[in-house]
């Protein structure tokens, strides 16, 4: 047998109080696509920190191309030929595409190599790119640019270092359907290089469109190594979650009531367009469409995030006038936003001031002082309601996994006693089981008379979990579907075709 290009063994890591990894061991295959699965908090990016030197293992061993190496930092790891594709994007906005893909590593001129080579940058972003079959400008600014394709120049940006290892943590998170086709042809062409991909990510469906090979890690430990051709999707769930998960969609039929919120001719310039809709009590009212569509300024014009230039929002019948979230807070509307990370979570602080920042004013006594013993009980109560797993209330958020810290946000905004909810990505970037979780909750507040607004780019569970569905193109509510008429076919016709109005 030809000999791994890696061999990770009895790789241990420990964090205060928590011990991430313990005695895990993994091995790539030359020109391979391994897929790495498992819940948030099982220890993969902790495993790739370690291989590239952030976080460097406590104890074990790592073989690279058949020599024992220590990897103490990510330029060495970049050095040995390993390349990761991060899941936080963090580019330079305020930089090109070319600047940003050569960061660090500029072609330089003069004699004594003193001067950017713009020119010779250029090229090599153009070749680079056109290599990858990429429509972009190398001079563009990166802030001009949807996530998807600053995804998509993390990508290439990876490839470009030549990498005998490419490490793609997440890289479908924000990407279409058509881009998704894209990033695996890209890997493709990499493995008829010789290069070997490790491949993070909570997506079922893509691993056995990509991977030859697939490892599950649970609570820090090896569970499983295997060919992928060996595994389905309900034996890979069973090896993550350690149980078998009977209902991903938990959905049932609770009384809808009468209606609660309603949108007439909702206008924001050059992204929504005369959007009406109603939304009831007790209803899940989900978002479907493409990446782009408008989905998401929609709802930020409802909660008052971004200025609309028309419409009115009726609740209960009133008028109502939202210009701002405290507005929409004042109204009883909660936001979950799709970006956790960026709009959603304050990384530094905890997750008890995480879940109470926005409800801070019913928590005071005599005007100035909070009532900590008043916010402690409430916090630990939404903690056991929504099985919060934190070590406690004091815990950094930041440090949780990315379920917990979605589960830690519908907290804070249940806390304003929402009556409406609007999720925008409710289940992105977090692992199976925590996705059946949050369904529960979803299901739960329904059906104690909430009215959820339920966006996501996942059909089937905009399929099973909605009992409406709004289907958006190109800002404009294409149609209004109801349960028993919801399916893939018809979603996509009508989120893909403006002609298709009906709504």
């Amino acid at each position: 047998m030809e000999q791994p290009i890696l061999e990770m063994k009895n790789i241990v890591r420990t964090f205060p109080g928590v011990k991430a990894l313990s005695n895990v061991d993994f091995t790539l295959k030359k020109g391979s696509v391994h897929a790495l699965m498992g819940e948030n908090g099982a220890g993969k990016s902790t495993l790739m920190k370690c291989l590239v030197g952030i976080n460097p293992p406590d104890s074990g061993q790592i073989i690279l191309k058949g020599k024992p190496v220590v990897i103490p930092n990510p330029l060495i790891a970049l050095k040995s030929g390993i390349a990761m594709i991060y899941q936080e994007l963090n580019p330079v906005l305020e930089r090109s595409v070319m600047e940003n893909i050569w960061l660090g590593r500029e072609p330089m001129r003069g004699k004594r190599g003193v001067f950017v080579d713009h020119k010779a940058m250029y090229e090599n972003t153009k070749t680079l790119l056109a290599d990858l079959k990429l429509d972009l400008d190398p001079k563009q600014k990166v802030k001009e640019l949807s996530v998807a394709k600053m995804q998509m120049i993390e990508i290439a940006k990876a490839i470009s270092f030549n990498a005998d290892i490419v490490i793609m943590d997440e890289p479908t998170s924000a990407l279409t359907n058509n881009e998704v086709d894209h990033l695996f042809l890209m890997i493709e062409r990499l493995r008829k290089r010789n290069v070997s991909v490790i491949y993070i990510t909570h997506k079922m469906d893509e691993i056995f469109r990509v991977a030859d090979e697939v490892t599950v890690l649970r609570d820090g430990a090896n569970v499983i190594t295997k060919p992928v051709s060996e595994m389905n999707i309900n034996s890979l769930i069973t090896a993550m979650v350690g149980r078998e998960l009977t209902d991903m969609f938990p959905k049932v039929d609770c009384p809808i009531g009468d209606v609660r919120m309603e949108v007439k001719h909702l206008e924001v310039p050059g992204l929504v367009h005369d959007v009406s809709f109603d939304l009831r009590r007790g209803e899940i009212l989900g978002v479907s469409g493409l990446v782009g569509a408008g989905r998401t300024e929609m709802m930020e014009a409802i909660f008052g995030l971004r200025q609309k230039s028309s419409g009115e929002i009726y609740i209960e019948g009133q008028k109502k006038n939202i210009h701002t979230p405290v507005d929409a807070i004042k109204c009883h509307i909660g936001f979950l936003t799709e970006d956790r990370r960026q709009t959603g979570i304050i990384p530094v602080l905890t997750v008890k001031n995480n879940t109470i920042i926005a409800s801070l004013g019913n928590y005071t006594k005599a005007k100035f002082f909070l009532d900590r013993r008043k916010i402690n009980k409430t916090c630990s109560e939404y903690k056991d309601m929504l099985n919060i797993r934190t070590p406690s209330l004091e815990a950094i958020i930041q440090n949780l996994s990315g379920g917990n810290q979605q589960k830690v946000l519908v907290a804070r905004w249940l806390l304003t006693n929402s009556d409406i909810l609007i999720l925008d990505e409710p289940t992105r970037g977090i692992d199976v089981g925590a996705k059946a979780e949050i369904h529960s909750i979803i299901t739960k507040l329904a059906s104690e008379g909430k009215s959820i607004i339920m966006v996501s780019s996942e059909m089937p569970e905009v399929i099973g979990m909605s009992d409406r569905v709004l289907v958006v193109c190109q800002g404009r509510i294409t149609a209004v579907l109801d349960r028993k008429d919801l399916d893939q076919e018809t979603i996509m016709r009508y989120a893909t075709s403006i002609n298709n109005h009906t709504a």
